[in-house]
């Protein structure tokens, strides 16, 4: 049986990326900067105004495994995808890129691969538009004992928690990891989606996970509090390990009573897009090979820092020869 590093659950979203100005973005209503669901409609409204595309697999904890994979670590990805040409572009790419797509692509039914349209404005800011189709579909059914079972760390992507089907994948994949000795942890995802599901969230954090990761909106909305301190302390006191992103302002960890603030180097980004996904593979990259805190964070903070320096979500560099030149392998 093949034993995982890192398995990650969460929607399997084909991103196409465009870039587009501010005066775009208003003439089509798309609010900037952050991720908005639309419908089959707009979707394919949105895709035909696109003056240029680049479309790679996307989906933020599947960027996540992508760039833990890159870095050389057996890896590998639960979610759904259609038996059309997007879907098998994804579950194709997925394993070029070193990571196991466990699901079969599904034949039949109505809704297709689910996709996202990002507008990348001038200043690297990104404006998501996502049709979900059959990702969001996903549930315990999905999740195969053999693969939980076989995962050191299991990441689970918040924005699943939109169907109960989702919820009831998370558990099954937190506890069939956790039982078999390893850790589970979530990436909170966006704070419109802790608005929609906070006691949900809650209780996952407190009663199934070891671990959470979120940026300050998102550990803030939470707790429906302006005090990051009060929120990280709260997050403490329910999860063995938290870590808060705060963009140009560096990151804070938390394990077990211990606290480090690990600094960036700010950086103008060329595309913001991924960048708390490849955070969290550098962080878990760490978090697998048993690192300090410290470590893990500036691991994370490298891999953020390399994708904002081009367009689109996933590393072009090989970041196990930066950990390298940096000192942190």
């Amino acid at each position: 049986m093949t034993q995982y590093e890192v398995v990650g659950i969460g929607n399997a979203v084909v991103d196409v990326i465009s870039h587009a100005d501010d005066s775009f973005l208003d003439l089509m209503g798309i609010e900037k900067g952050i991720m908005q669901l639309i419908e089959r409609e707009r979707g394919e409204m949105l895709y035909g105004a696109m003056k240029d595309r680049m479309q790679t697999p996307g989906g933020a904890v599947a960027n996540t495994i992508a760039g833990i994979g890159a870095l050389g670590l057996p890896t590998a990805f639960i979610g759904r995808v259609h038996d059309d040409a997007l879907g098998r572009f994804y579950a194709k790419s997925m394993v070029d890129g070193g990571t196991d797509f466990v699901n079969e692509p599904v034949k039949g039914g109505d809704l297709p691969t689910s996709r996202s349209m990002i507008f990348v404005s001038p200043d690297g800011e990104r404006s998501m538009n996502t049709y979900l189709g059959i990702s969001t579909d996903l549930g315990p059914d999905d999740v195969p004992d053999d693969v939980a079972t076989a995962a050191k760390i299991m990441f689970l992507e918040g924005y699943l928690f939109d169907k109960d089907q989702g919820k009831q994948a998370f558990l099954e994949a937190s506890r069939l990891t956790r039982a078999a000795g390893g850790k589970a942890g979530i990436a909170i995802s966006d704070p419109f989606c802790v608005n929609r599901h906070r006691s949900d969230f809650i209780r996952m954090i407190r009663d199934e996970l070891d671990f959470v990761i979120g940026n300050q909106a998102e550990i803030l909305s939470l707790f429906e509090t302006e005090d990051l301190e009060d929120a990280l302390a709260r997050t403490a006191a329910m999860c063995g390990t938290v870590v808060c992103t705060r963009s140009g302002d560096g990151v804070t960890l938390i394990r077990d009573g211990e606290r480090v603030d690990v600094p960036v180097t700010k950086v103008t980004p060329v595309d913001a897009t991924g960048a708390g996904d490849q955070f969290a593979a550098g962080f878990l990259y760490g978090m697998a090979n048993d690192r300090d805190l410290v470590t893990c964070g500036r691991m994370g903070n490298i891999c953020a820092a390399e994708v904002i320096g081009h367009i689109g979500p996933r590393p072009e560099t090989s970041m196990m020869e930066v950990f390298k030149q940096q000192g942190l392998v």
